[in-house]
C-alpha cells in the first residue's frame, strides 16, 4: 500500500500536468500551420522547453543547498546549473537541433531526478512526476523537431 510519502502531492501532478499543456499544443499544432506563423511557434516550443529544462536545474540547485559543504555539494550545484547552459545552447542552436537537444537534455535529467530520488536526495514521489512528464515532454520536443 501506498503512503502519503510515496503520492504525488496533489498539486505538483496538476501544475506539472498544466506545464505539459504547451509542449502537446505547440508541437501538435506544428503539422497544420503554414506560412510565417510556423517558425514562430517552433520558436515558442524551443523557448518553452529551454526554459522548463532550467526550471528542472534549479529543482537540484534547491535540493543540493540542503546538504552540507563537503558532502558532494560542489559537484551537485555545478550539475544544477548544467541544464540552464545547455537549454541556452539550444536556443543558439536553432530549431531542429535545439529541439533535438531540449529533448536530450530532458531524458538526461530524468535520469538525474531518478538517481536523486535512490540516493534519497529527492521524495520519493518525484519519479512518480517526472516520468510520465518527461515522456510528454521528449516525444513533443522530438515531434516538434521532425514537423
Amino acid at each position: 500500500m501506498e503512503t502519503e510519502q510515496t503520492n504525488v502531492p496533489v498539486s505538483a501532478g496538476w501544475l506539472g500536468g498544466l506545464g505539459a499543456v504547451p509542449f502537446v499544443g505547440l508541437a501538435g499544432a506544428l503539422p497544420w500551420l503554414a506560412g510565417g506563423i510556423k517558425p514562430l511557434v517552433v520558436q515558442a516550443l524551443l523557448a518553452y522547453g529551454a526554459t522548463i529544462l532550467s526550471f528542472l536545474g534549479g529543482v537540484h540547485w534547491g535540493l543540493a543547498i540542503k546538504i552540507p559543504p563537503g558532502d558532494g555539494l560542489k559537484a551537485r550545484l555545478v550539475l544544477s546549473v548544467l541544464p540552464s547552459l545547455v537549454a541556452w545552447i539550444a536556443l543558439l542552436a536553432g530549431a531542429q537541433l535545439g529541439l533535438m537537444l531540449l529533448a536530450l537534455a530532458i531524458a538526461a535529467m530524468l535520469w538525474v531526478d531518478l538517481r536523486a530520488t535512490r540516493l534519497g536526495h529527492a521524495p520519493l514521489w518525484y519519479p512518480k512526476l517526472r516520468l510520465p512528464l518527461s515522456a510528454i515532454v521528449f516525444s513533443a520536443l522530438v515531434f516538434g523537431a521532425l514537423a
